[in-house]
């Protein structure tokens, strides 16, 4: 099992990042709550892992927080929530906010998740409810600059059409994906702030 990775961020492209160590590039999947604190291309970050292994695919998710990855644990082990339903709702809320609507019950903001139902999130509630405690959020990203330049990439997209296209690889449908995206106030925002806005405002 992948535990724990260092390396240097050559792509980030939410919610997949490249991450080189040692060499070898390492594609990963990051919750939104962990993409948003991502440095620059080319810095040095350190990542808590997490390895999924299906029949058809080896899927690697990564998370700033240790917390992060043991809710993502705790998630896809609840009957009908998949690592791709969790990756929705870690992106969607923090860990002290999923922790806090999980104790008060708030299943309203739990059904606004794409792929959560009022099935999923009652079944979420009578099996994480009372499991959390006090989380100590802490930051593993450590900034540097020695990778060669010419490894880094250099494609420019979009902010609206990568926010679109991350809150798609979410679960949410490519026209409701738009109109939340639409409906985000500000000008020259990056794609991430797009994404944070657009989620906030959906929940």
């Amino acid at each position: 099992m992948i535990g724990y990775l260092t390396g240097y961020l050559i792509e980030k492209q939410a919610p997949e990042i490249l991450l080189e160590v040692n060499g070898v590039g390492y594609e990963l999947l990051l919750p939104m709550t962990s993409f948003y604190h991502l440095p620059e291309i080319g810095q040095q970050i350190s990542l808590f892992t997490h390895l999924v292994i299906r029949e058809d695919a080896h899927l690697l998710f990564g998370f700033s927080e240790k917390s992060a990855r043991s809710l993502f644990r705790e998630l896809i082990k609840t009957n009908g929530v998949g690592p791709k339903l969790a990756l929705a709702i870690l992106s969607a809320m923090s860990v002290n906010e999923f922790a806090y609507a999980i104790e008060r019950e708030e299943l309203s903001k739990l059904v606004k998740i794409p792929g959560v139902g009022k099935k999923t999130a009652e079944r979420l509630l009578v099996e994480l409810k009372g499991k959390f405690k006090e989380t100590k959020q802490t930051h593993f990203f450590v900034e540097s600059s020695h990778i060669p330049t010419s490894h880094l990439s250099d494609e420019i997209n979009d902010p609206k059409d990568e926010a679109i296209s991350a809150l798609v690889a979410l679960g949410y449908k490519p026209l409701e994906a738009e109109k939340m995206v639409k409906k985000v106030t500000g000008e020259n925002l990056s794609s991430e702030q797009l994404i944070r806005e657009a989620l906030k405002a959906s929940l």
